[in-house]
């Protein structure tokens, strides 16, 4: 007999894994009767970075975070940018997972190195912690007993009862939504559905910040396709929409870089959805580098380059969260 089949209930796919077998994204692991994360606190990654390189534009804005990262994701997508760290072919996978020659850190241990590097923003991040979500959790309560916030960058594909235990602990999210539904199918080996369901929920929630990230791989997204995604976003609560341009990596090394003329156009069909921020990203276009209030138009942020100006500028013209000019209210956490 095969044995007890336990479901996991960290994603959508909500795998039934057997004794000894692993779930889609090879991390989650029947044993002994029970679940587990293979390398749990196996810490890839962790570096001090801006909060704007996550991209977040409008979580505390010119800070920086401690970005941390362990192995595993649930979508295979084809334009990967982290492939080394998240995908069951990468020479990680089995270091992490079998012969544990990466490190254990602590969520303790990694909660300290925030304080320690002066900081109170900790990002979860490179990989995707929906597959490692059990250290994120048992590391940002400690975070927030701390006094920090959490930020988590994902794909979104969370289960429904999963999304609401990370929902309380988690500040800051950024969400790749990457295309229309075959578009997922086709690069991704994954689904729309849970992601935007993922999005309206985290809208809805007063106490969290939800930024969207669409990477724009030119000759496969279409001017159609953005102006959809821009529609369902928009009707899903979003306030901020980064589109970012594609450059080579993973399975699709030998594909050109997106070009700026292209991105322009998809950053204006952007702005026609609705959504109030729109934001550019690997781009030298300094138009959509700008915060911008909606309500009057009064230039808020000037740069969201990593050089830490923009903490001044939000200091100065968004106190308590308001335009100093017409007192809009401004989406994202800035005092």
């Amino acid at each position: 007999m095969e044995g007890t089949l336990l479901q996991c209930d960290f994603c959508y796919r909500m795998c039934r894994i057997a004794p000894g077998r692993r779930g889609f994204c090879g991390v989650r692991e029947q044993r002994d009767n029970e679940l587990r994360t293979v390398g749990y606190g196996r810490v890839i990654s962790a570096s001090v970075d801006p909060v704007e390189k996550k991209p977040f534009y409008h979580v505390f804005p010119g800070k920086k975070t401690l970005s941390a990262a362990l192995f595993g994701c649930n979508f295979r997508c084809d334009f990967c940018q982290n492939s080394e760290i998240s995908q069951p072919e990468s020479p990680y996978a089995s270091r992490v997972q079998e012969d544990g020659l990466i490190p254990y850190v602590s969520p303790e241990r990694l909660n300290s190195l925030m304080l320690e590097k002066g900081l109170n923003l900790m990002c979860y991040t490179y990989s995707d912690p929906v597959v490692w979500q059990d250290y994120l959790l048992d590391t940002a309560r400690l975070v927030k007993a701390s006094g920090g916030y959490n930020l988590m960058v994902t794909n979104g594909s969370f289960s429904k009862s999963s999304l609401e235990r990370v929902l309380p602990l988690v500040d800051g999210f950024n969400i790749d939504v990457k295309g229309d539904q075959p578009f997922y199918r086709e690069y991704c080996s994954g689904s729309l559905t849970p992601v935007l369901d993922a999005v309206e929920r985290i809208s809805a929630d007063p106490a969290s910040v939800v930024e969207v990230t669409t990477l724009i791989i030119e000759g496969i997204h279409t001017e159609a396709m953005v102006r959809t995604l821009g529609k369902q976003l928009h009707d899903a609560g979003v306030k901020i929409w980064h589109l970012s341009r594609f450059f080579p990596h993973y399975r699709m090394a030998d594909r050109p870089p997106t070009s700026e003329a292209c991105l322009e156009r998809m950053l204006g069909i952007a702005e026609e959805s609705g959504i109030p921020f729109i934001y550019a990203g690997n781009s030298g276009n300094r138009r959509y580098e700008r915060t911008v209030c909606p309500s009057c138009g009064t230039v808020l942020i000037r740069s969201h380059s990593y050089a830490g100006e923009a903490a001044s500028d939000a200091e100065r013209t968004i106190p308590e969260g308001r335009c100093s000019q017409c007192g809009q209210e401004i989406y994202g956490f800035f005092t």
